[in-house]
Formats: structure tokens, C-alpha cells, sequence
């Protein structure tokens, strides 16, 4: 009798093959124990996401992405340099590559569970994980009822995050970012809902929806939430975000809050390089010429790179002022970048790319923990710290088929585990979950107002960051 596998019959759908994964998917740990890069408007541009990682950063976020917008790109690869650009009819919507892969986190921003799904399938290919803006107060976020406007309307906004842990893979972790309520109450009956969707992560913005980063952040209010949340047994990280100014300063905003990470913005768009324990100084000399030699090499927008290097600004210890001011002038005018031509010659990108991609090829697929000194000063640090001395080898397709059980197990089964042991409370899957059938594209493109659709005019050449221009609100 032949062996051979007998053909599909036409009304049956195939399974796609098992996708190999070349690092372990995120889980609920990996979220942990670190400090993190924050979704930032136009400033989490492909290039600062990179030094980030290089210099640091556990994970980083993209920028918030609207999913009706994401619907209208069309994928392309370039060839020579693998970058992965979603392009929108004038411009790219979202630019990625695959070395920051296992440490990116894609930021959705969505009112609708249907449309969510299908734009987070898109996307899903290129990133770790996807999150889901539930915070930021902007008027482009909230006029369609997203961002903010999720906050009272919390029906819909766990209806969105069940129905993305339920349509992604389980490889694909799934993690909500929040700001504070009015009411201490309303804000912890929120989390517990919001828990129990099947996150793996919630990340708290700590102010309210009416309060701007001239404001400062109530991070005593989150020391409550974390210690319900971990009361909730199901081994979630949460991470804080606000007024955490780089690698020391998140010792004690771990202390205060008790958080298990902290995210990094304001900081993190003025110096890309605060991951670390000893960020560079002098940036006009030290950082901003790499950081435009590595942009031109990955073909980042001109724009984008002026924007985002027109808000770096850092401590001034060795270099001369008069050298400063004459990069600043120069960046200002600059039209191209060939206009920098007398500050970053030789054009040498390619060797900023290969720098950055051995720092992160070096962690071998896996979060950056913060140091051993790190975890000594902050309260309960002491649990995981054994765990994070482990050298991370390469996975084994036993430990990441391991791994994803884990993750599916339902949260009547999260409650047995040992007490250092949790598992996420992800709907129990009836098959091998890395068997799954890939999502068809989306069959209807709805139509968007010019406001997402990327249609937008040019960008103009923003004020220096010196000239005080207003950048609060752009948090996600």
C-alpha cells in the first residue's frame, strides 16, 4: 500500500506549514526585569528603536500605527538589505528588519476587533509582539474612539484584546498599554478586566488622560496596581512609564512602584542612548553623525531623520560650545543629507549597521535583563535574578514548542503551578497551535480619512529642542 499522504479534498482548507522560529517567543518573564523603549510618535523611527537596542534597551515599542491605515500598505523587502517597509500611498507607514524581531513590539492603535485582528495578521510576520494603545489622549488617536477614548469604554477595548489573543499565534504575545483613572477604584476594576483578556503584559502610563508631561507622573498610585496584579496569580508583567530618565533613575522607579520593568520616553527621544549605564555625552560630536550615517545606509526618510535628531540633546563635558552650535546650525538648514556632508563624511552607515548588528545578534534572540546591580536595589528583584544569571543558549524546537503550550493553557490550569511558575490565561487550543492555518489577507479595504491613510503633506522643518516646542501628548 503506497504511503503517500492523500490530497486535500477542494472544499477543505490545508495547513500552513510550521513556521520555524529562529529565537523563543516573548512570555510574561521576558517583559520583566528590564527597561524599555516606549511608543513614541515620529520619534520611534527604525533608527532610534536600533541604538536603543544597541545601547541597551530590553524591548523596544514602534510607534502607534493605526490598523486602518496599516490595511491600505503594501509589504515590500529590499533586496539588498532586508529592511521591511509597509508603504502607504505617499510615504512608508512602518519601517522595520529582522535583527530587532525578537525585541520589537508593535503598537495598534484600533476601536474595532475585527479590523484589529486583521491588521495585526499583516504585521505579525515582522514583530514579537502586539500592543494595543490604550492610552494616548491625542485628538489623531481618540476622534475614531481609540487610544484614551478605550479607557471608558471598557467592553470594547478587552473585546479587541480577546479577539487578538484568540486569532494570533500564541508565538505572538499580545499587551495592552493603559493611563490612570481618575478614581484609584475605577482603575484597579479596569486592570482586573483587562487581565483577564490573556495579556501577557500591561504597560501603565502614569497620569491620567487629562494630564500632560508638564504634569508630573503619579507613580505612587501604581505600587497598588502591581501588587493586584500579582495577586491575580497569573504571572503578568507590568511595566511603568513616566518620568523614568534612563538606565540609574529606573532603580527607583522600580522602588517606589514596585514595578517589574520600566519604559522610557521623554528621555529616550532626547537621548536614544539612556538604556545604558553610561549614556554618551557630547552628542552633536559623539552620536548625531552616527546616527545620520546609519540612516542614510537603511534609507530612512530625511525628514524623519531631521526630526528626530533635532530633539537629541544630552550633557555637555569635553566638547567646545563653539562645535556644538556650528552641528546644530547646520542640522537646522540642512535640506538632505548630503547638506551634512561636512560633519558625517566618510558616509561609513554600513559600518554603524554591522556595530549594531553584532550588539544585538550577541544577546542571542533574547530581552536584555537589567544588571545584577540593578536587581539587588529593587524590591523583589531578588526571585528572578537566578534565573537571568543563566547563560541564554539557542532554543531547541522542543523548548519553543514547550514554550508555547505553556502560553495556551487555559487559566483553569494557571492556578497549580509552583508559586515562581505562571502561566498567561490564553484560550486552551484543540490542535498544535504552530499548525495553524496563516490568516487570509483582508477581503474589504474600508475606506480612511486622509488623517490615517498617510496621505500627509510634507513634513515641516521642526524648531530646534532647545526653542521649547511642545512635545507632551505624543507618549502613547
Amino acid at each position: 500500500m503506497s504511503r503517500r499522504s492523500r490530497s486535500p479534498s477542494p472544499g477543505s482548507e490545508r495547513l500552513a506549514k510550521r513556521p520555524r522560529l529562529e529565537y523563543s517567543p516573548l512570555t510574561p518573564e521576558d517583559y520583566k526585569n528590564g527597561v524599555v523603549l516606549a511608543p513614541m510618535v515620529r520619534s520611534g523611527a527604525l533608527p532610534t528603536r536600533l541604538f536603543a537596542l544597541k545601547h541597551g534597551a530590553s524591548l523596544v515599542w514602534g510607534p502607534e500605527t493605526i490598523d486602518k491605515a496599516l490595511l491600505h500598505t503594501t509589504r515590500t523587502v529590499d533586496p539588498d538589505t532586508g529592511f521591511v517597509s509597509y508603504n502607504g500611498k505617499s510615504k512608508a507607514i512602518f519601517t522595520t528588519h529582522p535583527i530587532e524581531k525578537p525585541y520589537l513590539i508593535f503598537q495598534l492603535g484600533s476601536a474595532d476587533p475585527e479590523i484589529a485582528v486583521q491588521a495585526a495578521k499583516m504585521v505579525m510576520d515582522d514583530v514579537a509582539g502586539i500592543d494595543l494603545n490604550c492610552g494616548c489622549p491625542k485628538p489623531f488617536s481618540t476622534h475614531g474612539g481609540m487610544g484614551a477614548a478605550l479607557l471608558t469604554n471598557p467592553d470594547l477595548l478587552c473585546g479587541i484584546l480577546s479577539a487578538l489573543r484568540q486569532a494570533l499565534p500564541p508565538h505572538i504575545s499580545v499587551s495592552a498599554k493603559i493611563r490612570l483613572l481618575p478614581s484609584q477604584e475605577d482603575t484597579l476594576k479596569l486592570v482586573e478586566r483587562i487581565v483577564n483578556t490573556g495579556i501577557s503584559c500591561l504597560t501603565v502610563h502614569c497620569r491620567t488622560r487629562n494630564q500632560r508631561m508638564r504634569e508630573a507622573a503619579q507613580i505612587e498610585r501604581l505600587r497598588e496596581i502591581v501588587q493586584f496584579v500579582e495577586g491575580m496569580g497569573r504571572g503578568i508583567a507590568v511595566i511603568e512609564n513616566g518620568d523614568c530618565l534612563g538606565w540609574e533613575d529606573a532603580k527607583r522607579v522600580r522602588e517606589v512602584t514596585g514595578a517589574h520593568s520600566a519604559m522610557i520616553a521623554t528621555a529616550a527621544e532626547a537621548n536614544p542612548t539612556c538604556f545604558s549605564p553610561r549614556p554618551l555625552a557630547d552628542l552633536e560630536l559623539t552620536f548625531i553623525p552616527n546616527y545620520i550615517r546609519l540612516s542614510k545606509y537603511i534609507k530612512n526618510h530625511w525628514a524623519s531623520t531631521k526630526f528626530c535628531t533635532s530633539q537629541f540633546k544630552g550633557a555637555h563635558l569635553e566638547a567646545q560650545r563653539a562645535d556644538l552650535t556650528r552641528v546644530r546650525k547646520a542640522l537646522m538648514s540642512a535640506k538632505s543629507y548630503e547638506d551634512m556632508d561636512e560633519y558625517c563624511k566618510p558616509w561609513n552607515g554600513e559600518e554603524e549597521w554591522r556595530a549594531i548588528v553584532d550588539a544585538i545578534e550577541a544577546r542571542g534572540g533574547r530581552p536584555q535583563r537589567s544588571a545584577q546591580a540593578m536587581q539587588t536595589q529593587v524590591a523583589g528583584g531578588a526571585d528572578a535574578s537566578s534565573a537571568q544569571s543563566q547563560p541564554q543558549a539557542e532554543p531547541s524546537s522542543q523548548a519553543v514548542d514547550s514554550a508555547l503550550q505553556s502560553q495556551s493553557r487555559s487559566t483553569s490550569s494557571a492556578a497549580s503551578p509552583a508559586p515562581s511558575v505562571h502561566t498567561p490565561p490564553n484560550a486552551p487550543l484543540e490542535a498544535d497551535p504552530l499548525l495553524a492555518p496563516r490568516a487570509p489577507m483582508h477581503t474589504v479595504l474600508m475606506p480612511v480619512p486622509p488623517l490615517v491613510s498617510s496621505e500627509d503633506a510634507q513634513t515641516p522643518t521642526p524648531a530646534p529642542a532647545s526653542s521649547g516646542n511642545s512635545r507632551e501628548g505624543l507618549v502613547l
